[in-house]
């Protein structure tokens, strides 16, 4: 589902105007990053719980050459399924 579908959906199930659905999804996500940045977690009890986590920079190598190479620093997301998510999906 694209996030236009989304927006669509979310616009028939509420009765919402589409323009008003695409600002809802906007605003939950922008909350979701503040939330990340801010805390490092975001919860919806039953759903999923995203999670922000900071990798150190590391020594790697180029696959093709053999090369050493500095792999930056980075903050890495995960997402990981409620149980009212994984129950609709089971």
């Amino acid at each position: 589902m694209s996030k236009n579908e989304l927006v669509s959906y979310i616009a028939e199930e509420t009765g919402l105007t589409k323009a008003d659905s695409s600002r809802a999804l906007e605003a939950m996500m922008n909350g979701v990053i503040k939330g990340l940045k801010e805390e490092g977690k975001v919860t919806i009890t039953g759903f999923c719980t995203f999670t922000a986590k900071h990798k150190e920079a590391k020594e790697g190598r180029n696959p093709k050459t053999g090369a050493p190479v500095t792999i930056p620093a980075r903050v890495a997301t995960t997402i990981k399924a409620g149980s009212k998510l994984k129950d609709a999906l089971n």
